[in-house]
């Protein structure tokens, strides 16, 4: 955990307020935490768990088994998009 001290002006103040009332937390520095789990994904991606890693290496690895290094041309790729 990183603490940190912050400057808010009034209105922000008043956001995590009200954030902290409706969700029943107990400080504004949970609103806070709240509020950044609730949008922070809109500017920061979020880092990829193990499990999400090991699952998308067994998805490429079945692909590649399958396909091999297929290659596909552009009017095959349109075609696949509906283009």
């Amino acid at each position: 955990m990183v603490s940190a001290r912050v400057s808010l002006n009034p209105y922000s103040n008043k956001v995590l307020g009200i954030l902290k009332l409706q969700l029943d937390l107990k400080d504004k520095s949970e609103a806070l935490n709240k509020f950044i789990e609730i949008y922070g994904d809109e500017i920061v991606e979020r880092d990829a768990n193990d499990e999400y890693v090991k699952k998308i290496i067994k998805v490429a690895e079945e692909h590649f088994k399958k396909y091999k290094n297929k290659k596909m041309s552009f009017e095959e790729l349109d075609k696949l998009c509906g283009v």
